[in-house]
């Protein structure tokens, strides 16, 4: 990983959607980091700082709004940028996501061009 890069982390279960992740920010000038679980993303982000962190809500073992929780515990990630990714769309998990402070919450499937656009909106303001 390079120092001039952004870094943008994804934690998702599903593989398709971080393949999917890894061939959209192909073209863009950052480091993509991704895992399948929250404990090992922890492992990582108890030490580093992403530029963005997308997040998956239904995982296994810990879902993504417990695991924003015990991150937004930690000091380095009280600000992190986090945008919120999952397959269901109920008002009250938009409400979750706010009340944790992601910056979006995004329902998948998502296209190829939404990634990048989301990606762009929120690198160019880091």
């Amino acid at each position: 990983m390079s120092d001039d890069k952004k870094t943008v982390v994804i934690v998702d279960d599903n593989a398709t959607v971080r393949a999917l992740f890894a061939r959209s920010t192909e073209d863009l000038n950052l480091d993509l980091i991704s895992f399948d679980c929250a404990e090992t993303s922890m492992v990582y982000l108890k030490d580093n700082k992403p530029s963005l962190l997308f997040l998956d809500i239904i995982m296994p073992v810990k879902d993504g709004f417990t695991f924003l929780s015990e991150l937004r515990r930690l000091e380095l990630h009280r600000d992190t940028s986090v945008i919120m990714i999952t397959s269901k769309d109920y008002a009250q998990d938009r409400t979750t996501a706010n009340e944790l402070g992601a910056l979006e919450f995004i329902t998948k499937p998502m296209p190829m061009r939404a990634i990048t656009d989301i990606i762009s909106k929120y690198i160019s303001k880091i």
